[in-house]
């Protein structure tokens, strides 16, 4: 029944998305498939439209971030289509050799008895598809959170999405063919008009008019079109999904936003591994399943290999793992990604090695068992009992002595000897004191910056700007995209911190390239120097988090950083 409820609002979402401002990219192409081809034409572009729509906004998407590309490249190539189309419409000459290349269709369909332009119009909607997905794509993940477990059905809520959006286009071009029966003499010109409409929104596109509208989409059309009394969380469907994984079917009861209860609370069954894209440190065949591993206490690890706080808890794991495996606990590590480039398995295996992890680890790449322990935070731990239950949960860093003690009573429970404990693991800890909150470069998160960054290419300007305490200023050209943030000419960060060290998540894939490190306008002494920093210089080449500044204590402190071009910058984080 949830499945059903699901796929009936996919339609609706998108018949409701084709007649709000998404529509405008796709809206001349619409009117002008409508007045021009065979009499099916409009119904060959609404059946591509849905097809493609589907494809490129759930499996495209997944890919590029499989491969740890920007989600921000399938915008950019339909941005770059549209204008193409555009162009293709205003000038006569252009526009007709794209037609006599569709016209090879049209011809296909005549051999076949088909002569109606279905074809040709398959084409250009099959186009017209990867033109829409990046405006309809908020929208399209709300859809899919109804129900975000298995790939098939995802794929099934993309088309069922697709066909509502082809079904509302279908009537505005079946409208458009009847108004330009009327004005047929001035077809040529309409569809000149329509062609500088298409370059205009292509502009104004490339320029981020349109992000706004599209946050807003996401954040709150879809509570007001499913339950307009609250959000889309709110919903029977929906709440009927969470309740399982809360633990109404037997799932973990956790208390959520705090740290576990009782020592050693039974919160229910813990769930098994779900969705899991690979696993690493362990042969084929061996992979952890919780029904295999009864009789042992297994402590699983939620994290992500560019997050500080995950970093600083794993010297505490490898520590237990290597004092406490042998008397029957095993540690499991889920990596859920925070930025798509952390689903490469290679830069994940990169940061197991790095880290000298012996553990299994499960890349967690569609937070599959992320969704079915129903998790909120990086890092997080779960421990169960020989018996397959929830005893025991932390979330963030700290409270080590609390874990082991709890590893150790369930090591006990279950007729183990954990032997004499051997005190608390050494390993970095978070200063106390610190006040500059982390914040994110990418336009989706960016937060705390004098000028907040917004989505495209633009110049910041290279005048000095007054900072107030915890705040950011960029300098210089930057391409800001969803998550990230990448320099172009004189790029410049200056923030106001308090904090003793400070990081930043940057990548250069393919060449190194450098960053200069300033500390109230000075170049950094080498006593202030992260480890990735020497000679006030950071080389920046694999995408992780990069130690840049340790002051040795908590100070407040300006902290400047000019970035050759190239250079993507994620997220800053202190310490």
């Amino acid at each position: 029944m949830d499945a059903v409820i699901a796929t009936v609002f996919a339609v609706l979402a998108g018949a409701a998305t084709a007649v709000s401002p998404c529509v405008l990219p796709v809206l001349p192409v619409a009117l002008a498939a409508g007045s021009t081809g065979g009499r099916r034409r409009p119904v060959g572009v609404a059946v591509g439209l849905a097809g493609t729509f589907a494809l490129a906004a759930v499996l495209l998407t997944r890919a590029l971030d499989a491969l740890g590309l920007p989600g921000d490249l399938v915008r950019g190539v339909a941005i770059a289509v549209l204008a193409c189309f555009g162009v293709a419409l205003v000038v006569p000459r252009l526009g007709a050799a794209v037609e006599g290349r569709l016209s090879r269709l049209a011809r296909r369909d005549a051999a076949a008895g088909r002569g109606d332009g279905f074809g040709s119009g398959l084409v250009l909607g099959a186009s017209l598809g990867l033109v829409y997905a990046p405006c309809a794509g908020p929208i399209l993940a709300a859809v899919v959170a109804l129900d975000a477990a298995v790939s098939a059905e995802r794929l099934a809520l993309g088309f069922a999405y697709g066909i509502g959006a082809a079904i509302a286009l279908l009537a505005v071009m079946t409208l458009g063919r009847s108004l330009t029966r009327r004005i047929g003499p001035r077809a040529g010109r309409l569809q000149q008009g329509l062609g500088v409409l298409m370059v205009v929104v292509a502009a104004l596109l490339a320029g981020g008019l349109d992000r706004d509208f599209q946050a807003a989409i996401a954040e709150d059309l879809p509570s007001v079109v499913v339950n307009p009394s609250g959000g889309l969380e709110d919903t029977g469907a929906v709440q009927r999904s969470l309740a399982r994984v809360r633990g109404d079917d037997g799932r973990p009861r956790l208390t959520a936003g705090g740290n576990g209860g009782p020592l050693l609370d039974d919160a229910g069954r813990a769930p098994e591994f779900a969705g899991i894209a690979r696993w690493l440190n362990t042969a084929a065949g061996d992979e952890p399943r919780l029904s295999r591993l009864r009789g042992r206490v297994v402590l699983v690890d939620f994290w992500t290999y560019s997050c500080i706080n995950c970093i600083r808890t794993l010297s505490h794991l490898r520590a237990w793992d290597d004092r406490y495996r042998s008397a029957g606990l095993t540690i499991v590590g889920v990596h859920t990604p925070e930025f798509a480039f952390e689903r490469n398995e290679a830069n994940v295996r990169d940061a197991i090695a790095a880290n000298h992890l012996r553990y299994p680890v499960g890349l967690d790449n569609d937070y599959a068992t992320w969704s079915a322990w129903a998790n909120q935070y990086w890092p997080a731990k779960y421990l169960i009992d020989a018996r397959g239950r929830v005893r025991y949960w932390h979330f963030g860093e700290g409270d080590y002595d609390e874990t082991e003690a709890a590893i150790r009573a369930l090591l006990a429970d279950a007729g183990r000897s954990p032997g004499a404990t051997s005190g608390a693991s050494a390993g970095e800890a978070a200063a106390v004191g610190v006040t500059t909150p982390e914040t994110y470069l990418g336009w989706e998160r960016a937060n705390g910056f004098v000028e907040r960054p917004q989505p495209g290419t633009r110049d910041f300007g290279d005048a000095a700007v007054a900072l107030d305490q915890d705040r950011f200023a960029l300098h210089g050209t930057w391409t800001i995209a969803d998550e990230r943030a990448v320099a172009r000419d004189r790029a410049r960060i200056d923030a106001r911190v308090g904090a003793r060290r400070v990081f930043l998540v940057m990548g250069s894939p393919g060449r190194e390239r450098r960053v200069r490190v300033l500390v109230d306008g000075r170049p950094l002494p080498d006593a202030l120097a992260g480890p990735d920093v020497h000679g006030g210089v950071a080389v920046v080449g694999a995408q992780r988090l990069y130690r840049l500044v340790d002051f040795g204590r908590v100070e407040r402190r300006v902290v400047t950083l000019e970035l050759e071009p190239g250079v993507a910058g994620y997220a800053f984080t202190f310490g």
